[in-house]
C-alpha cells in the first residue's frame, strides 16, 4: 500500500480520510509504503551492477518466522550481491514542518556485514541507474560489520556535501524486526528511536559539523590578573571556639559494665568500650562568606567570528525518492512498513499498529525455529559421529 495523501488516522475506510482532511494539526503524510500486493508497480529496481552478475533482487515474503503471514516486506537475495531499489513520492519541502522518517528492518541472516539503512533522495534521479554513487540528501539506518561497527547511521546532506552524526549510537543486532525512526524538528533538534523508544536526540548544530561551532577558544586569551574566579572566601571573623581540639572524637561509653562473668585471667583486664562523642564535630572549619568581587568562571571561549547561523538548517527542500542501496555479504535483511510524515505520534501510532501488534509472536515463531534447528544440527551430529 502506498500512500499519497495530506492527512491519516488510523480509521478504516473513506470516512477515515475525509475526516482526517477535516481535523486539524492530522498527519500530513508524504509516503507510506505496506508492501502489499502489487507493490512492485510502484518501485523501480536498478540496473546497477547487472551487467556484471553482482545485482541482488528482492524476495516479497513475511520471512521465515513472523507474527503475520500477510504482513510482507521485501527481502535481500542471493548472498554477496548489490541490492538498489527506489521509488517516487511528490516533491516534499520541509521547511515548516517536522520530518519523520520511520521503517522496520529485520535481519533474518545473523548479519555479519552489512547495511540496512533507507535513503532519501532529492531533485531528478535516473532510477534505474540508482546506485552507490548516486548522491542522497539523507541515510539513516543500521549498519552492521564485525564487532566494530554496530551502529545507526545518520548522515545528512548540506550544501552538496553529506555529514555523519557525530555521535555513536548503537543499534539491533538481532535475527528480529525492529523499527528505526528519525525526527528532525523546525527548532533543529532531532530524535532517533528504536522500537519506538528514544535512543538518541540532540541538536543539528552541536551533533554534525554541518556548521562552524558558534564559540571556540580563544588561544590569545588569558585571565585578568585581577580576576576573582572564587565565588566564597573564608570568613576572617570566623574564629575557633576555645577549647575546640580538646574534644575527642570518642568516649568511654557511660552505659557499659563489666560482665558479672568477665574472668581477667581468661581475658585480660577488662577495658571501658568507645563509643562515638556526639560533642565530636570534626576538624574545625571557618564559615565561608559569598565574595564580594566575584566576577563569575573566567572561560577562554569566545564567539565565532567564522560562524553564520542557517534557521534554514533543518531545510530539505526537494525531496522526491525514497530507497534502499547496500551491499551485502550475507542476504536476508527484510524491509517493511516505510514511513514518510511530519507527525511522531501518527508514527509512533504506525510502529505500534504493525511491529507492537506482532513483535510476542514473531519472537516465539523464532524462538520455535531456533529450537528445531538445534535439535536438527544434534541429529546430524549424533549421524556422523
Amino acid at each position: 500500500m502506498r500512500i499519497f495523501k495530506l492527512a491519516a488516522t488510523l480509521l478504516p475506510g473513506l470516512f477515515a480520510v475525509i475526516l482526517a482532511f477535516s481535523l486539524p494539526g492530522a498527519a500530513e503524510i508524504f509516503f507510506e509504503e505496506r508492501f502489499d500486493d502489487g507493490w512492485e508497480h510502484s518501485w523501480v529496481q536498478s540496473d546497477w551492477k547487472r551487467s556484471d552478475g553482482l545485482a541482488g533482487n528482492w524476495r516479497h515474503t513475511a520471512g521465515k518466522w513472523h507474527g503475520d503471514p500477510d504482513d510482507k516486506g521485501i527481502q535481500t537475495y542471493p548472498d554477496s550481491r548489490y541490492f538498489a531499489i527506489s521509488a517516487q513520492f511528490p516533491v516534499l519541502n520541509t521547511k515548516g514542518k517536522t520530518l519523520v522518517i520511520q521503517y522496520s528492518v529485520k535481519h533474518e541472516q545473523k548479519i555479519e556485514c552489512g547495511g540496512g539503512y533507507i535513503k532519501l533522495l532529492s531533485g531528478y534521479m535516473n532510477q534505474k541507474r540508482f546506485s552507490g554513487d548516486t548522491p542522497y540528501s539523507i541515510m539513516f539506518g543500521p549498519d552492521i560489520c564485525g564487532t566494530q561497527t554496530k551502529k545507526i547511521h545518520t548522515i545528512l546532506q548540506y550544501k552538496s556535501q553529506n555529514y555523519p552524526i557525530r555521535k555513536e549510537v548503537p543499534c539491533e543486532t538481532d535475527q528480529l524486526t525492529h523499527v528505526y525512526t528519525l525526527i528532525i524538528r523546525p527548532d533543529a533538534t532531532y530524535s532517533i528511536l528504536v522500537d519506538n523508544r528514544e535512543r538518541d536526540s540532540g541538536s543539528l548544530y552541536t551533533d554534525w559539523d554541518m556548521l562552524p561551532p558558534k564559540r571556540i577558544k580563544d588561544p590569545n586569551a588569558k585571565k585578568p590578573a585581577d580576576w576573582e574566579d572564587k565565588e566564597y572566601l573564608v570568613d576572617p571573623d570566623d574564629k575557633k571556639p576555645e577549647g575546640y581540639d580538646s574534644i575527642p572524637a570518642e568516649i568511654p561509653d557511660p552505659d557499659s559494665t563489666k560482665p558479672d562473668n568477665w574472668d581477667e585471667d581468661e581475658h585480660g583486664v577488662w577495658k571501658v568500650p568507645n563509643v562515638p562523642n556526639p560533642a565530636y564535630r570534626g576538624p574545625w572549619k571557618p564559615k565561608k562568606i559569598k565574595n564580594p568581587n566575584y566576577k563569575g568562571k573566567w572561560s577562554p571561549w569566545a564567539d565565532n567570528p567564522e560562524f553564520e547561523d542557517d534557521p534554514d538548517l533543518y531545510v530539505f527542500p526537494n525531496l522526491k525518492y525514497i530507497g534502499i542501496e547496500l551491499w551485502q555479504v550475507k542476504s536476508g535483511t527484510l524491509f517493511d512498513n516505510i514511513l514518510v510524515c511530519d507527525d511522531p505520534e501518527y508514527a509512533r501510532s504506525v510502529a505500534e499498529a504493525t511491529w507492537g501488534a506482532n513483535k510476542d509472536l514473531e519472537k516465539e515463531a523464532f524462538d520455535e525455529s531456533e529450537k528445531r534447528r538445534q535439535e536438527q544440527e544434534e541429529v546430524q551430529t549424533f549421524a556422523s559421529s
